[in-house]
């Protein structure tokens, strides 16, 4: 597969959200109709990206593996087929979250970080669908229920949770800023 882009951006070695964020500070530089590739090395920015991409209005191209080197490719949109980056309303901090949990009100919470990331520290009862299965996943988590999505910043949770509430799941909160600043318990899976 021969892929041209027009710009290359280098985001190895950097974790969520950090990808996204040089991804959408390049791509402002780039002509409309043009494509940026994006290295990266986080397993996660593949979801990340590509759900980015759609919630913009650019357009998610594929990626690319090449060893350790994850290569995304996004074809810029022009400004009529680009949509102003929406943000998940309903949002609750983690003080909130702790409350909730320590009041043993009965809340789903989804974890949607890589399964790596998830198995090195979790809060006790979280499923873990990550944002990249979420679209095959759904039907895992009940409509009814209070749903609370947490990931490592608050960003691919965003997402999941926009996802969610597009699907009709009513009561769905993001939680921020993520489990990097999480100070409750934690369970691990080994």
């Amino acid at each position: 597969m021969n892929l041209v882009a027009n710009e290359t951006l280098d985001a190895k070695g950097l974790a969520c959200p950090m990808p996204i964020v040089k991804t959408k500070k390049a791509i402002k530089n780039l002509e409309p109709g043009h494509v940026i590739e994006v290295h990266a090395t986080d397993k996660g920015s593949t979801a990340d990206i590509k759900a980015w991409s759609e919630s913009t209005g650019h357009q998610y191209l594929g990626t690319v593996e090449e060893g350790d080197v994850l290569k995304h490719y996004i074809r810029k949109a022009s400004e009529a087929e680009t949509s102003e980056e929406k943000k998940h309303g309903d949002v609750l901090d983690l003080d909130g979250l702790r409350s909730k949990i320590d009041g043993d009100e009965t809340i789903s919470i989804l974890d949607v970080r890589e399964p790596a990331e998830y198995a090195f520290g979790h809060i006790p009862g979280a499923i873990n669908i990550p944002l990249g299965e979420l679209e095959e996943r759904f039907e895992e988590l009940n409509k009814d229920d209070d749903i609370h999505v947490i990931c490592r910043t608050g960003s691919r949770s965003d997402l999941a949770a926009q996802k969610l509430s597009e699907k009709g799941y009513q009561n769905v909160k993001n939680i921020v800023p993520g489990m990097k600043e999480w100070q409750g318990p934690t369970e691990t899976n080994n």
